[in-house]
Formats: C-alpha cells, structure tokens, sequence
C-alpha cells in the first residue's frame, strides 16, 4: 500500500530532554499540531517528548477510513518503547481519543507507565458513537467534530468531516478501555473542560475517577476552555499542572 502523505504540521515532533519522558497523543480526526505547543511546554522544563502520528491521522478522510483501532494501539505502544528506551521513566498524556489511549496503554503497561495526564478523554459513547451503526448504512462521513476551541483565533488542524467507520473503530477501543480502567495503577492526574462540546457526556472524568485503580489520582477542572483545551485558554495550566505532576513523581 502506498503511503498517503502527511499534512507538514501533521507530522510527529521529538524533543531531546532529561532523562524522565513524556509521552503526547493526540486526538480522533486531530493530528500532532494540537499537541505540539504542549509538548514544547513540557521540553522546555527539561522533559524529553516525542508526539506520535496516529495512523489515519494528518492525511486525509478516505485513510483514516481505512484504519482499525488495533493500528493506533500499536503506534503509541511503539511510541512508549521507544521513549522507554530512552528515558528512566516514562509519563502518558493526551487530548480526548490520546487520553483514551493514555488510559489504554497505562492499562496493559503498568510496569513502563509512571504517571497518566487525561485531558478531555473519552471514555463513554458518544451519541454519535450509538448512531453509528444506523448511520454507517446510509452515509459513509458525517459532518467533523474537531476544533471546539473557546479561545478567539485559536485553531485546530483536523478533518472537516468524520468517516463513519473510523467511528465504529473507536467505539471498539472504548470497549477496551473501560474494561482496563481497574487494572491502572499509575498516578493520575485526569483534566476535563466544564464545557466541551465534542465529549458532551458531562461524567466522562468522574467516570474515569470513579473506574481508576489508581490510588493516586487527582482531577483538575478546565473552567476556560472547550474540548481542545491543549490549544485554549488554560494550555499554559495545563502544562504547568502537568509539569508539576510529573516533577513530583520524578523526584
């Protein structure tokens, strides 16, 4: 198969650190650009952080049409080999489906994860997500979910519109996710906008806090900012939040 090419801003980012790790995943129809500025946040106070491309992700629609959910879950697990290899320990962080897979991966790598950091995950069906299966009968793309953004100018790079079967591929990592959520024993620090119009389900994070086996865990309310909080108004909080959280599990 012949590789589809990758949106410039789409592509992943590394950056050289210390020797603790931070792992950044973005979100479902997003790509590394909305996670890039958090990644230079956590850089810059000395972490060493590599964003992956999500398959499917930063190319176009028709791709990720084509993609399972088993070939995400493989992408962040050679993402945290990876920075495994090369960090003492490791810490996962993501915006809504990448803090799904942050839950996913602290899930199944409880010895490689030291410390998670949800931001908006999703961990509950959407209404999209229900209809999906009726949906998928009559069209193949509904219209896009991405930038829900509260902060004037901000954008985020991301498809217009959502195939409807990439839908019914998240709808089977969730499955996944909720059944893994009283296996984690990391820290947690879980973030969630007050309003967020992509995941409405407002308990999705007490839901989270709720099915968490970790016995450190801690969840930090965004009152600024919608679903893609990484590039809103509370971005800088949630790097030095983040940054906090993992400086203290490092010591």
């Amino acid at each position: 198969m012949v590789e589809p090419e990758v949106w410039e801003e789409a592509k992943p980012f590394f950056f050289e650190g210390g020797e603790v790790g931070a792992l950044v995943i973005h979100g479902f129809t997003g790509c590394a650009q909305s996670m890039r500025p958090y990644g230079e946040g956590l850089a810059k106070r000395g972490f060493t952080v590599l964003g992956p491309r999500l398959p499917g992700h930063g190319t176009s629609v028709e791709d990720m049409s084509k993609r399972k959910y088993t070939e995400w879950t493989f992408e962040v697990e050679r993402a945290l080999a990876e920075l495994s290899k090369r960090c003492r320990r490791v810490f996962v962080t993501g915006l809504s489906m990448g803090g799904t897979l942050t839950l996913w991966l602290a899930s199944r790598h409880r010895e490689e994860v030291a410390g998670i950091i949800p931001i908006n995950a999703l961990v509950l069906a959407t209404t999209l997500m229900k209809a999906a299966p009726f949906v998928g009968k009559v069209l193949r793309r509904v219209p896009g979910v991405g930038s829900d953004i509260k902060k004037p100018g901000a954008r985020e790079l991301c498809y217009d519109k959502v195939p409807v079967p990439a839908v019914g591929e998240l709808t089977r990592l969730l499955k996944e996710v909720r059944a893994g959520l009283p296996r984690i024993s990391a820290p947690a620090l879980v973030v969630a906008s007050r309003v967020d119009h992509v995941v409405k389900e407002p308990d999705n994070a007490e839901s989270i806090m709720r099915e968490l086996g970790s016995r450190e865990k801690e969840l930090l309310w965004l009152e600024d900012s919608y679903h893609v909080a990484t590039l809103d108004n509370d971005a800088e909080l949630i790097v030095e939040r983040a940054a906090a959280f993992i400086g203290a599990l490092s010591r």
